[in-house]
């Protein structure tokens, strides 16, 4: 069974505005139709307003998985960074007779990490 609706854009609105023009941007490859587009965009948006309303602080958590995820991507991307360095200390380490450093002439591990990006946590 099919319905349907007759859908307007006021284009003198800047919201309406934006989704005739999305509309008319929209990948038709993935998206197929004007149909399409909107059954998804309708179904994610009432979705997300649902769970919203049953769970307040979904946002929060979703904000923070995001967050995390970004954390995580800095980090690998030092860690890869410092990998090539960290991996030849270790084989000339191995050639090396073991002598301990005295804690007083270690240098400290927190300046050697400079090039860490933490912009975006406003750092």
């Amino acid at each position: 069974m099919t319905k349907s609706i007759c859908l307007r854009f006021n284009l003198d609105k800047p919201l309406h505005r934006e989704a005739w023009e999305q509309l008319q941007n929209m990948d038709k490859e993935k998206f197929k139709s004007y149909t399409n587009a909107v059954v998804i965009a309708v179904t994610e948006y009432f979705q997300r307003y649902y769970k919203t309303c049953d769970d307040p602080y979904f946002e929060t958590r979703e904000k923070e998985d995001e967050f995390v995820q970004r954390v995580v991507a800095q980090i690998g991307t030092a860690v890869e960074k410092a990998m090539p360095s960290f991996l030849a200390a270790c084989l000339t380490g191995l050639a090396q007779p073991c002598i301990p450093t005295p804690p007083s002439e270690r240098p400290k591990q927190a300046e050697e990490i400079t090039d860490v990006d933490l912009d975006f946590i406003g750092g």
